[in-house]
Order: C-alpha cells, then structure tokens, then sequence
C-alpha cells in the first residue's frame, strides 16, 4: 500500500491518493481543489483510477470531485447520504452534480486490489462524515486531528456525536496511521496517549 499526500486549495486540505502496489489501483480521497494537478498526479504514478472517496461534504473536501469524475468516468464516487445534499457556503451538494452517485456508511467495503477499504461512520464535524480503514491506516478527514478534532459549530455538526467518534477510534485495538483532513498525519496510538479530546472522550 502506498499513501500520497497533496496539499490544496484555500484551507490547506490533505487529498490523499490511496494506491494497492500490487495490481496499481487507486483511489482518490477527498479532491478538495485543484484537479490539472492531481490528475498529473494519477498519471505520473501510472495508476487506474477506480474510487473518488468523500469524507465528509464540506466544499473543502469535494470541491474538485465533480470535475475528475468527468475526467475519470470509471471511478465510482462515494459519499455518506447524509452529505450528499448539503447547503450553504460549507457544503458542495453533490446529488444532481455527480451522475451515479454511491453512498456507503457503517461496514461497507469496498475492495480496491489486493486491498478492502471499510467504512466507519464517525459523525461529529458533520452528520455524514467517516472513517476509512485500510489496512493499518486511517483516512480521517475531519473527524480526527494531530492534537485535536474537528470543529462542530457548523450545520450537521455535534459536539456529543463528535466524543462518540473519538471515543470509538479511542478504543480501537492496536495502532494506526491516522491522515487527516488537515495538517500533518499522525498515529492512533500518540492521539490516545496525548490528544486531549481523545481522553475526554475515554472518560
């Protein structure tokens, strides 16, 4: 498995390319921006395309979906339902944008190679937002930050759903890389010991 990050757009989002070494397929995780250049990125690494996964709805996450599904036509775009139709200057609604679009939510896989992709329903910073778990890594978005968590002042967010989340990646077994949405990756097993949002939440 291999894991790139590109930084883009206004905010600084970590879009990550997810590729299975093995068989050379990818997947693209939340294109929150700039689409030449992360196209160039897919095929610079010679990759086929075969996901574009959405965290959450926030524009800063999906602003760049709509058009690499046009330019990735194969790609199946997911998103959780709850995200899909978000108004306002928070949310790019996708529903009616993205043709075919697939929703997926607690315990859904997808496979991707030699790879399986499984879905974890964290709401908090938004009421659709997820986890996905892929091997020993953990794709985050907002949910989740070195040190911190997502805010959840926004529409769809919630503070108790949020400790929820964090209490439930608090108590996964074992240890993670963890790739959030934002800033740098760290891992589940520093967050646990130092990330005081975590321990609130393991109270």
């Amino acid at each position: 498995m291999k894991v790139i990050t590109t930084v883009v757009g206004e905010l600084g989002t970590n879009c990550y390319l997810l590729i299975d070494e093995a068989t050379r397929e990818a997947a693209l995780i939340d294109p929150a921006d700039s689409p030449d250049e992360l196209s160039a990125l897919i095929e610079r690494e010679c990759v086929t395309l075969r996901y574009i996964l959405l965290t959450h709805g926030h524009r800063d996450h999906t602003l760049a979906a709509p058009a690499m599904h046009k330019r990735y036509p194969a790609a199946a775009v997911y998103i959780h339902r709850l995200d899909a139709n978000g108004s306002g200057i928070y949310h790019y609604p996708l529903e009616g944008v993205i043709d075919s679009l697939n929703y997926y939510d607690e315990g859904d896989t997808l496979p991707l190679g030699s790879l399986t992709i499984s879905v974890l329903y964290t709401p908090g910073h938004t009421a659709g937002s997820v986890t996905l778990k892929v091997g020993d890594a953990l794709f985050v978005g907002d949910t989740l930050f070195a040190g911190s968590c997502g805010r959840t002042d926004l529409p769809g967010g919630d503070p108790m759903e949020m400790l929820a989340s964090l209490r439930r990646l608090g108590r996964m077994e074992g240890d993670y890389t963890v790739y959030p949405g934002h800033m740098d990756s760290t891992t589940l097993a520093r967050e646990k010991q130092y990330n005081p949002f975590i321990r609130q939440a393991l109270r």
